[in-house]
């Protein structure tokens, strides 16, 4: 199940909101939220239910042993045997098949493993993993009771695609939360402007992308390439973000507050600024977790830096390009920080921008193709090096029948409206507070009423992150 589909919007999400306010007993609520959560991970693969349950257990079980017996051997076994056990469920379906065909590169004929994906592994393992480390380095207490930490490992809102939410920034409101129709309201206009986000930008800008990038290169012009890729960048921010809206809003409806994960990419200067503004608690986890531990700046920063970047592309994808594109980013990173980022602030707006945004595209066209020879193929096009036309009609009239609707995707990918996506009733004087709650309810309306006319009609509703 998804965010975007009807049967979420207008039969289990519903039923519990409701469901869950019938009670203010929290551990009602804790139990409800749970069901749902497994509900809603078994709706597309119930098998992986109880490896989702099983994960919950050894962490829960490694964390109280940690702080039982803290500072002595018993500790740190629990801590590396709870580490191997959540990274080795993530390699077995995530990288094995890639590790056995990258072995068989080299001459040997291993069986290649088929393993579904189990949706959300790669945020929940890495969920896992902080909250165990945070106890061993007594950053926090270990949860005591089960039914909280399962809770905390399981919710639906950020299962699937995130946030990567640490246990310590939400394990107050675990055991202790308050909603009121503020935060219901807040909640449900954070939810529906992603839902906008996901159904009516990134759709359309996906299936214009499709036309270009799956089709057959050798017919593709350089205008086309650009166009295709351009499209995708839109599409794979509008598509991430507004799920990452999705979950903050929903999280919000019941009494979590979820950190950012987005604060306006694509209006970035730099590499280095556009990693603090792109999928933020994924770039926090990695420095906390495993830049910082292995030296940060201090010892070895290159080295470091590398290997996290290596370990960011390995994380999107079980495949080469993930691992290029990775490391793509590794490379300008240290550049910047070895000499290109003093001249790059120097650069006035209307010229490190859209160098930016000529790099960012350029990435996400080593993001797209798993297919190397295809990436070599699509690069030379883009750059004219191929051969092919500059330009061809079909690009041309795509263009200008998606002008307007190009230019309003971009327009709201940067923050001339931040004051007023998330802007809350009670910001305003008390005599426009009833006034802006009118205009509050009817933006939400006409949104959720294009929303659901998009979905009745549309065919194309991918999920980009719903398989890492």
């Amino acid at each position: 199940m998804i965010f975007a589909d009807l049967t979420f919007l207008y039969f289990f999400l519903p039923l519990n909101i409701i469901l869950y306010f019938i009670s203010k007993n929290l551990i009602y609520r804790n139990m409800v939220l749970i069901v749902f959560s497994l509900f809603f991970y078994a709706w597309g693969e119930p098998i992986w239910i109880g490896l989702l349950i099983f994960s919950g257990v050894i962490n829960y079980y490694a964390a109280r042993v940690i702080e039982k017996y803290r500072n002595t051997p018993k500790s740190k076994l629990a801590l590396i045997l709870s580490t191997a056990i959540n990274l080795g469920f993530l390699v077995l379906f995530k990288y094995s098949g890639f590790l056995a065909e990258t072995i068989n590169l080299l001459g040997f004929n291993l069986p290649i493993p088929k393993f579904s994906l189990p949706i959300g592994i790669s945020f929940y393992t890495f969920q896992t993993i902080s909250y165990v480390v945070d106890v061993y380095k007594n950053k926090i207490h270990a949860q005591k009771h089960f039914s909280k930490f399962f809770m905390y490992v399981s919710l639906y809102p950020q299962l699937v695609a995130g946030p990567i939410v640490l246990y310590k920034q939400v394990s107050a409101e675990i055991d202790f939360r308050e909603t009121d129709i503020r935060s219901i309201s807040t909640g449900a206009t954070r939810f529906i402007y992603g839902l906008s986000k996901k159904v009516i930008v990134a759709n359309g800008a996906g299936l214009l992308a499709s036309q270009y990038l799956n089709g057959d290169l050798s017919s593709l012009s350089v205008a086309g390439a650009w166009f295709g890729i351009f499209m995708y960048t839109l599409q794979i921010y509008y598509d991430f973000s507004g799920y990452s809206d999705m979950a903050i809003g929903l999280g919000r409806i019941f009494g979590f507050n979820y950190p950012e994960n987005f604060c306006y990419p694509y209006i970035s200067g730099s590499a280095t600024e556009f990693w603090r503004r792109w999928h933020i608690t994924l770039s926090g986890f990695f420095r906390d977790y495993v830049y910082i531990p292995l030296g940060g700046n201090k010892n070895h920063m290159y080295r470091n830096l590398f290997i996290v970047w290596f370990l960011t592309g390995l994380w999107h994808g079980a495949s080469f390009n993930f691992i290029i594109w990775g490391l793509f980013w590794g490379v300008l990173i240290a550049m910047e920080k070895k000499f290109l980022l003093k001249y790059l602030q120097k650069l006035p707006w209307y010229i490190n921008r859209p160098y930016m945004w000529i790099v960012i595209m350029v990435s996400w066209a080593i993001f797209y193709f798993t297919d190397l020879n295809k990436l070599g193929q699509f690069i030379q096009i883009m750059f004219g090096f191929s051969g092919h036309p500059l330009s061809d009609i079909s690009t041309e009239i795509n263009f200008v029948n998606n002008l307007i609707w190009i230019v309003i995707s971009v327009f709201f990918s940067m923050p001339m409206l931040k004051g007023f996506e998330y802007m809350a009733v009670n910001e305003f004087e008390p005599k426009h507070q009833s006034i802006m709650l009118y205009v509050h309810i009817g933006i939400n309306v006409v949104l959720l009423f294009i929303c659901t006319s998009l979905l009745c009609g549309q065919a194309y509703n991918p999920f980009l992150y719903y398989k890492f």
